[in-house]
């Protein structure tokens, strides 16, 4: 992706070897990047949303457990296995709903399996946090060519110039991913081969990041898109003003069930209504084979200051943070 001129994935290692990320919690007021050097760093970034999609929490937890190795005792294997234990047991709380993250700690912990001494399951957790990261960017760009053959069949039934109006829910772009997203990643492949795309943003309640990432990312890549309420969606779509639907997903059992953002079956409930064709766009590492339907996944339970406190900018572009208060208060 594209930022100011300049190519950034969400999530890398520079040249010294530090573990750096996008700061999602400041978009779209701010771009900022920081580093996490420690495993702990990594959970907690996970766990406050400076890292956040599924996709992304995912990669973010590969690397999480080759920092673990980088500190974890060498004085036997059996104290650096159970250091990467440790790790490997805190970074799977961090975020309970996304299968990706759960999927990335049980790849790295096999993968050490393999590798007898300790300097080689370091650099096993190093290679291995790099393919997961790579192997992210790669799903999300076959996503956006299959999805992108769907969009032009659209395309084709609409007047010249007319574009093609996808509504998307919460933000499963690459911003979600390490690169291109996959609800997303469609819409972007549209439209670099010159297809009009016009996208409907949920502001996406309660942490809004449809209005504060998903419009942001549009923005940055020069797409059409309207940011609208939420609950408007039912209403545009009643009234022939939408496509199609593309989300993504956190989880998905072998039976096909979806979890993802709350407001989700909503919108799914209204295209359904209305003869609208919805897409759920996901890399094979959200599949859980283990669960039979969606009753069986965890739901995480959020802080309730996320809907209680109000966060943003001034007038003036300074910050600002107003907590909700009943009648009492």
């Amino acid at each position: 992706m594209q930022v100011h001129g300049t190519a950034y994935r969400t999530i890398w290692v520079d040249a010294e070897g530090r573990l750096k990320v996008i700061n999602q919690q400041l978009l779209p007021h701010r771009f900022a990047i920081v580093e996490l050097a420690s495993v702990t760093a990594v959970c907690d970034a996970i766990r406050d949303m400076t890292v956040r999609g599924a996709g992304l929490i995912g990669a973010t937890a590969g690397y999480g457990v080759w920092l673990a190795a980088c500190n974890a005792p060498t004085h036997s294997v059996a104290a650096f296995e159970s250091a990467l234990l440790e790790a490997a047991t805190a970074l799977r709380a961090t975020r309970p709903t996304a299968r990706n993250l759960a999927w990335a700690v049980e790849r790295q912990l096999a993968a050490v399996q393999q590798v007898p001494d300790i300097a080689g399951k370091i650099a096993c957790t190093r290679q291995t946090a790099q393919a997961l990261a790579d192997e992210d960017a790669a799903f999300g760009q076959r996503i956006g060519q299959h999805g992108k053959a769907l969009i032009a069949q659209l395309a084709a039934r609409k007047k010249p110039h007319e574009p093609v109006n996808i509504l998307t829910h919460c933000n499963a772009g690459w911003l979600a991913f390490v690169d291109y997203g996959s609800a997303l990643a469609p819409v972007y492949a549209a439209h670099d081969a010159g297809i009009a795309v016009h996208v409907w943003v949920d502001e996406t309640r309660p942490r809004n990041q449809g209005a504060s990432l998903t419009a942001w990312e549009l923005a940055h890549h020069g797409i059409p898109h309207s940011l609208i309420v939420d609950n408007a969606g039912g209403h545009l779509m009643q009234h022939g003003m939408v496509d199609m639907v593309i989300t993504g997903a956190d989880r998905v059992t072998r039976q096909g069930d979806v979890a993802n953002k709350i407001g989700t079956y909503l919108k799914a409930l209204a295209a359904h209504d209305n003869n609208i064709p919805f897409y759920v766009a996901l890399p094979s590492s959200t599949f859980d084979f283990t669960l039979r339907d969606g009753r069986d996944i965890p739901i995480e339970e959020r802080d309730p200051d996320e809907v209680r406190i109000m966060t943003g900018k001034s007038l003036t572009g300074g910050g600002l943070s107003l907590p909700l208060h009943d009648e009492a208060g």
